[in-house]
């Protein structure tokens, strides 16, 4: 109990939270995550969703946690394929894509003024999604030899599903990556770029913010390099054994984030 009263979540401003593993599984809200809405509401804490999956659009977002019973408005999410969208209206305005992908992708990228392009497009766009198929990475990879530039809307490798785990982005875009010898670029966590943005939509410095996930690989470490604390919780892909494996850890590990809520009350009552 004491490493938990290291961290003073109460002087904290700003949470950036990812959802996947953390807030839900699937379709399965977890432990703790009603109480520790309510606390950041009650509070008056800044707080942001940020999510790695590019497959839904922040109405679809709130949409599900409504189904759950959360009340969380539209503007509390910043996704990986929102952070795609302002890479490629900030790196090449009105720019034209092949995208792989459902709604959230293309939403985010139409919403840039960014249009789409099947015969000689400027980028390549990948996300996570159902219309991912052989004849569709055999498109990519031709139009990625015929100098298409390679974007991966995120890195993660794997996701947590309610039965085990999905292949996600990285994993989605390595075949066309190893076909044409091209490396992608990754748009999504641990990119600094959408911490950044992520910080600036929060209205916080990183001293004063806190991340949230339950990954080492993308939220710990974009937290950390972001300049933020940490906190590692074990409800999704880490356990206590993946610390091992990292040559850095979280401010703090937790089991969910409703233990949040719980060193917020032990801090103020030990101090």
């Amino acid at each position: 109990m004491e490493e938990k009263c290291l961290l003073d979540f109460n002087a904290k401003k700003g949470f950036i939270c990812d959802m996947d593993g953390v807030i839900y599984h699937g379709n399965k809200i977890l432990p703790g995550v009603v109480e520790f809405i309510q606390w950041l509401q009650a509070e008056n804490k800044r707080f942001l969703f940020l999510t790695n999956n590019s497959g839904y659009t922040p109405k679809e977002l709130h949409q599900k946690l409504a189904r759950m019973g959360l009340d969380v408005s539209e503007d509390h999410f910043y996704t990986s394929a929102l952070a795609t969208a302002a890479f490629l209206k900030e790196q090449a305005p009105g720019c034209s894509v092949f995208a792989i992908g459902e709604a959230g992708l293309l939403n985010a990228l139409y919403d840039a003024d960014i249009t789409m392009n099947e015969v000689n497009p400027d980028y390549v766009v990948v996300g996570e999604g159902r219309t991912y198929s052989m004849e569709t990475l055999t498109k990519a990879t031709n139009l990625v030899m015929g100098g298409a530039k390679l974007i991966g809307a995120n890195s993660d490798v794997s996701g947590p599903i309610e039965n085990g785990i999905a292949p996600a982005c990285r994993a989605l875009t390595a075949p066309i990556e190893m076909a044409t010898g091209t490396r992608a670029y990754f748009c999504g966590k641990p990119n600094p770029l959408m911490m950044r943005t992520g910080l600036r939509l929060l209205g916080c410095h990183s001293g004063e913010a806190v991340m949230v996930g339950d990954r080492m690989d993308t939220d710990v470490i974009s937290g950390m390099e972001s300049g933020m604390s940490t906190v590692l919780v074990l409800s999704g892909v880490s356990t206590p054994e993946t610390l091992k494996e990292y040559a850095y850890r979280p401010s703090i590990v937790l089991n969910g984030v409703g233990d949040i809520v719980a060193a917020a009350h032990s801090y103020v009552v030990g101090h």
